[in-house]
């Protein structure tokens, strides 16, 4: 079997197994069952595993790192992103990550395999402007920037998407360690919902305040009658909180890759066109995309914000990193163009 071959057999491998993947993880956010949940993971493995031959076949035909085009971008993407995925998962130990993830990492490799014309698939010689060492360096850590970046935002959809559009709020520290509290202006009594400390309740319970400072520990979440809101169970509230804890923590590794990415292309751009900046559209989207992640984190760490505000500011963040990507080079012409659709 030649490379060619084999490059064409993993892609499509990788595309199938992503889907059975999704279908299993939907299946076990649907109907929970440990081998639903095992076989998800199990079929992201065997994916990145796929991707990972695929771009080191690449590599070993063309004789440079499979970066220089659409095509190889596209998949070390969805490679970075069943990385992170796998890292996510095996740190927080929660399957649900995969129900959002796998669709996406999926969605990228059939367009890479299927939609892509076979000419912009091949593997061609580096334009002048790509022969630098500076090509892993800066590209690499752009795309697993990215990777991070798309994972930790989908997760805050995910929140949103869970807590129901509700003015759902960490109580504690930014990173989640805390409880939640429901915001409602126009409820009363307060109802807050904090974390108890007994190991045998592993979900929030409602607490109501009193004036005097004393807390009485409920076995329900208190309704709030004036809002017409349902009140969120114990368990969609422990979901919650692991969905926003893992989507700070998913950010805050993607920006400084980000950060690093952007200030390798200001040296390389500053050695390959003797600028360090231009305000090619494809650099003004990173900045773009770099401040709304930042103003993320700010807005966390310095001004306290927590739970569906910042998840909000994260969500925009996923469009933000698809257009630095992909839309500059589908909107107009620039210094990056060369290789991709120009």
């Amino acid at each position: 079997m030649d490379l060619v071959t084999l490059q064409n057999w993993l892609d499509n491998a990788a595309f199938a197994v992503l889907f059975v993947t999704m279908l299993m993880y939907w299946g076990g956010a649907a109907f929970p069952h440990p081998y639903l949940s095992m076989l998800g993971t199990t079929g992201m493995a065997i994916a990145n595993l796929c991707i990972a031959a695929l771009l080191g076949a690449r590599w070993l035909e063309a004789g440079y790192f499979p970066l220089s085009n659409l095509y190889e971008s596209l998949f070390f993407l969805a490679w970075g992103i069943t990385t992170v995925h796998l890292v996510v998962e095996h740190t927080s130990r929660s399957r649900l990550v995969g129900a959002v993830t796998a669709p996406v990492a999926m969605a990228i490799t059939a367009f890479a395999a299927l939609s892509l014309p076979d000419q912009m698939q091949m593997a061609e010689p580096l334009v002048p402007a790509l022969k630098s060492n500076w090509l892993m360096m800066h590209v690499s850590v752009m795309l697993l920037s990215y990777a991070a970046l798309m994972v930790g935002a989908l997760l805050a959809i995910a929140f949103l998407v869970v807590t129901r559009g509700q003015a759902i709020e960490l109580r504690g520290s930014s990173i989640g360690t805390g409880g939640y509290r429901l915001r409602k202006a126009e409820a009363a009594p307060t109802t807050t919902l904090t974390r108890t400390t007994q190991t045998n309740t592993p979900a929030p319970t409602a607490v109501a305040a009193s004036t005097s400072g004393n807390t009485a520990v409920l076995e329900t979440i208190v309704t709030q009658h004036q809002t017409g809101a349902q009140p969120l169970s114990p368990q969609r509230l422990s979901l919650a909180d692991t969905l926003d804890n893992l989507s700070y923590r998913t950010i805050g590794l993607g920006f400084p890759l980000l950060t690093i990415g952007i200030i390798a292309g200001a040296v390389w751009a500053n050695e390959a066109w003797g600028s360090y900046w231009s305000w090619d559209p494809k650099e003004t989207w990173a900045l773009i995309t770099w401040l709304v992640f930042a103003a993320y984190l700010h807005a966390r760490i310095t001004r306290g914000w927590q739970g569906r505000r910042p998840a909000m500011l994260a969500a925009s963040g996923f469009v933000v990193v698809w257009v630095c990507y992909l839309g500059v080079n589908l909107l107009g012409k620039g210094l990056h163009s060369y290789g991709w659709f120009f």
